[in-house]
């Protein structure tokens, strides 16, 4: 299944949203950092689809109750591909790539009015001293058929044991008016090549400095 499809997938928005430009579907994020003991655990992760995306999530869960079976089947199957494309998320530092565990920790899918929201933490493979290297964390489809960004700064909430000695900041890219009309000329079934990591180029930048 090419990442295309998947992504699909994991979105449940197979059914028609008309034909226009890249991204076709937005997902606003918010992250809460994890900590303990001096050290970064992972990042607790609160995904809110569009109204758009949503409409099939939650016309499957219908009047559910939120501790339901067919709510933690629904989660389990967004979860699932979102463990497929490694939580699409980047987090580096000092030039390399920091490994997750395999499992988050936790993760729940809920609805807010119209819209899905799915949360998790995604755990690190390895607690990571907070002092030293800053880290460069970045979340973003490759496809860039959904977009996935945070609204501002307010979006990164730092705890209160990280809140004396970290800074976050968050950068967001202009990409040059050629890449924004080659994304502009794709249509719902266009996937932009490989090699031209599209997504990428449009992905915010979080940076993570702690002393």
């Amino acid at each position: 299944m090419t990442r295309l499809r998947l992504l699909a997938a994991f979105l449940f928005i197979l059914f028609s949203v008309g034909v226009g430009a890249h991204p076709h579907s937005f997902i606003d994020m918010n992250t809460t950092f994890v900590a303990k003991d001096q050290k970064l655990m992972g990042l607790k992760m609160v995904w809110v689809m569009d109204e758009i995306t949503s409409a099939d999530l939650l016309y499957d869960a219908e009047n559910a109750k939120s501790d339901s079976e067919i709510w933690k089947k629904l989660a389990a199957e967004v979860m699932a591909n979102v463990l497929g494309q490694h939580y699409f998320t980047d987090i580096y530092r000092d030039g390399k790539p920091l490994k997750y565990l395999n499992l988050p920790t936790e993760y729940q899918l809920s609805r807010q009015g119209h819209k899905a929201v799915l949360e998790f933490v995604l755990p690190l493979a390895q607690a990571q001293p907070l002092a030293g290297k800053p880290f460069e964390i970045s979340t973003y489809d490759p496809t860039y058929f959904v977009d996935m960004s945070y609204q501002d700064k307010k979006a990164l909430h730092l705890p209160p044991e990280m809140n004396k000695q970290c800074k976050v900041s968050l950068m967001t890219p202009k990409p040059d008016k050629s890449l924004q009309a080659y994304a502009l000329s794709l249509d719902k079934n266009d996937s932009p090549g490989e090699d031209l990591a599209l997504g990428q180029q449009f992905a915010q930048r979080v940076m993570l400095s702690c002393q």
